[in-house]
């Protein structure tokens, strides 16, 4: 497997989907709806639903979210690997927060509990 960092989006959400379903701990009391617009070479809406204990991803923009994050993909991906911290990406304005900010932040102690490099 490539590392996070070249792998398209969409095999960046398969990586990211195969963590939660291998453990649904972090996110078991979690009930939200995050969506994420990509910016870059590979523009796109993606949504990531917790709710009751399962998690699901949506490659559209069909759900009405509680949190939506906007950033580049070079961004999204440092993110996931723990490289850059949500406060700081903010207050940089490398993401932009629409909604519950809390659930943002929520967002990072999730998935800083998943390791996406192989």
């Amino acid at each position: 497997m490539e590392s996070l960092e070249k792998s398209p989006v969409k095999e960046v959400w398969d990586m990211i989907d195969q963590q939660l379903q291998a453990n649904k701990a972090p996110y078991e009391d979690v009930n939200a709806i995050y969506q994420f617009h990509l910016v870059d070479e590979e523009d796109g809406q993606y949504q990531l639903e917790f709710k009751n204990g399962v998690a699901t991803i949506y490659y559209t923009d069909e759900k009405d979210p509680d949190c939506i994050l906007k950033m580049k993909v070079k961004h999204f991906k440092k993110f996931l690997l723990g490289n850059l911290n949500s406060t700081t990406a903010f207050m940089t304005g490398k993401l932009k927060i629409d909604g519950n900010i809390s659930l943002a932040l929520k967002l990072e102690s999730i998935l800083k509990q998943y390791q996406f490099d192989s």
